[in-house]
């Protein structure tokens, strides 16, 4: 079972071995995977990085850092937030930075990820964690920013497992009467307690590190002992509150309710199944990868729904029979990789999950199982073959990862910019109805209302129940002079949502283009009643707008003495928000108002 780069008991000889020897190993795996992602230095901001970064009011906001850990605007993952606020203070907006160091995490996750193999006596340890960090799959990770969640996450993961195996190899060796130098032992166990908080409190996903922590101990000795869990106590615990939060923080905080995560419980574990197949397929074969996979279908009534996780229960059930045998290393890796995707596995409401099921990014740390039992399979068979020695096996291998590098390389282009993101997730699942979206969006800051819109009826063809849609396409459709029909798109909106107060006051203005001055009138009272009842900050940040168009519709009617009282309300509300441009509007419609009104010989 040990590493056939290096003699059994190579974990304890390595503190006899020179510095530089025993770590070269590792900057050469640091330059790879530097050089394999060299393409995301050129990279900007994506989805999601205006919500955790560059528009985050934590951030770059009046909230400040502590409502890092006050406030639900930190989301699940203070600490990467609190990471992601240290960094806006060094080097502000610039991109690059921020790559780098999301590349840093992953370059060190790789080298923890090889010292823990090592520590574990996994054969081709450095293999097993070249084929981990240089494989496409992780590039969704390490070239998004958001995604700094996992590699901030792994690095204290992998961290908890190391300080944790030499805290159980020191307590071993004081078992057998041996000492060894080194921190303490309490001291190891306590960094291994800290770096699992600091895991969780990174990404909550790391929920199963002290599942992991069993694992590896019954991996170490070779059987389990039920008194072990007293050690693993604590750790269970912070994992515990950590869970309940999570669950909590992703219905009511992210909102992860409604129609898309109402699945039964047999629609679940019909999704669980398929769910591991997947991921285990990817790493298999990474093609295509994309940012959105198409959803699965959730159909229970049928039992061939069920063939996956039936033979995934099957699978797992053998190994279990043959543990302690032959296949002993194949049912660790297979336990590790369930066990860490538990927790994206549909049993819990996530808020991806209304875009797909599944999302390269959550196998992250699962993936380490598989890619490390390839890289040992690959040294049993070199060491089988008696080539370990000459230049079939690294050759061979250098091959292997020659060509991940090679697919991880132009996996990274994907993530160059947000337009580069949609057109490629497009082009391999067309009915990523959030593609089409997203993408409409772009090409309306770009003026290219044309296309914009073509996007926003493919997306309202896959989800004809979208309110922002239906209003976006209504917006467009104004641009170009389509009233009429952006007129009854409005209207469906309305339909949706009758509580909308964006949607009455644009209804309002569109109204207003085709001259239908009361109805105007009576949608844009509405959306001032509407702003004023549903403004979360409950200080009518929305109802300076509102007013203005119903201010502009009193005017349009021939009402001055209602659109200067109206208008001056707005006024004050845009001052008192500090919404310098629209109070200059406003100050200019309020002039124009009341000289029409003296034009009139209104009082």
């Amino acid at each position: 079972m040990t590493d056939p780069s290096a003699p059994p008991g190579a974990a304890t000889s390595a503190a006899r071995t020179p510095w530089g020897r025993a770590w070269m190993p590792g900057v050469v795996l640091v330059a790879a995977i530097f050089i394999a992602y060299l393409r995301v230095w050129h990279a900007g901001f994506i989805w999601d990085d205006d919500d955790h970064l560059t528009r985050n009011p934590c951030i770059v906001g009046p909230l400040g850092f502590g409502a890092i850990w006050t406030s639900s605007k930190a989301v699940y993952y203070p600490l990467v937030l609190t990471s992601f606020w240290v960094q806006h203070a060094i080097w502000g907006l610039n991109p690059l930075p921020y790559h780098l160091v999301n590349v840093a995490l992953h370059a060190a996750c790789g080298v923890l990820l090889w010292r823990v193999l090592r520590r574990l006596d996994v054969a081709g340890a450095w293999l097993g964690a070249a084929l981990w960090a240089l494989h496409p799959v992780q590039v969704e990770s390490a070239a998004w920013i958001t995604e700094q969640k996992n590699t901030q996450s792994g690095l204290f993961y992998l961290l908890a497992i190391l300080f944790f195996l030499r805290w159980r190899e020191a307590a071993r060796a004081a078992e057998e009467g041996e000492s060894r130098p080194g921190f303490p032992r309490a001291r190891r166990y306590g960094l291994a307690l800290l770096c699992a908080t600091l895991a969780i409190l990174s990404k909550s996903s790391t929920v199963m590190l002290p599942v992991v922590l069993g694992l590896c101990w019954w991996w170490m000795d070779r059987r389990w002992r039920w008194r072990n869990l007293v050690w693993l106590a604590p750790f269970f615990m912070v994992s515990a509150v950590a869970s309940a939060w999570t669950i909590w923080e992703q219905k009511y905080a992210n909102h992860a309710l409604g129609a898309e995560w109402s699945q039964t419980w047999p629609q679940r574990a019909v999704i669980a199944g398929k769910d591991v197949w997947f991921y285990l397929w990817k790493l298999a074969w990474p093609h295509p990868l994309t940012f959105i996979y198409p959803q699965w279908d959730t159909d229970s009534t049928h039992a061939a729904a069920f063939v996956p996780l039936m033979a995934l229960a099957c699978v797992m059930a053998l190994l279990w029979l043959a543990r302690d045998g032959s296949l002993r290393a194949v049912f660790f890796a297979a336990a590790y990789f369930v066990i860490s995707l538990f927790p994206v596995l549909s049993f819990f409401n996530v808020y991806f999950f209304r875009y797909s099921f599944v999302g390269d990014h959550f196998q992250y740390l699962a993936s380490m199982g598989p890619l490390a039992l390839a890289g040992a399979g690959i040294a049993w068979g070199a060491r089988w073959a008696g080539a370990e020695k000459g230049l079939v096996y690294p050759v061979a291998a250098g091959a292997l990862i020659i060509v991940l590098g090679g697919l991880t390389f132009l996996q990274c282009g994907v993530y160059y910019n947000l337009e580069t993101l949609w057109r490629c997730t497009l082009a391999d699942n067309p009915d990523a109805w959030i593609g089409h979206f997203n993408l409409a969006d772009i090409l309306v800051r770009q003026g290219r209302l044309d296309e914009a819109a073509a996007q926003y009826r493919e997306q309202l063809r896959l989800l004809p129940t979208s309110e922002e849609g239906l209003g976006n396409l209504a917006n467009v459709l104004v641009l170009q002079g389509h009233t009429d029909e952006a007129v009854a798109r409005f209207e469906e909106l309305l339909r949706l949502d009758p509580g909308s107060a964006e949607g009455h006051g644009n209804l309002a203005s569109a109204l207003l283009r085709e001259n239908r001055v009361e109805e105007a009138i009576e949608h844009a009272r509405m959306a001032v009643g509407l702003s004023r009842q549903t403004d979360d900050s409950g200080e009518g940040h929305n109802d300076a707008t509102m007013l203005q168009i119903l201010a502009v519709a009193y005017a349009k009617g021939g009402r001055f003495v209602e659109a200067i009282r109206t208008a001056k309300m707005a006024l004050q509300r845009a001052e008192s928000q500090g919404n310098g441009p629209l109070a200059e509007t406003l100050r200019r419609e309020v002039a124009a108002y009341e000289g029409a009104s003296r034009a009139q010989g209104a009082p």
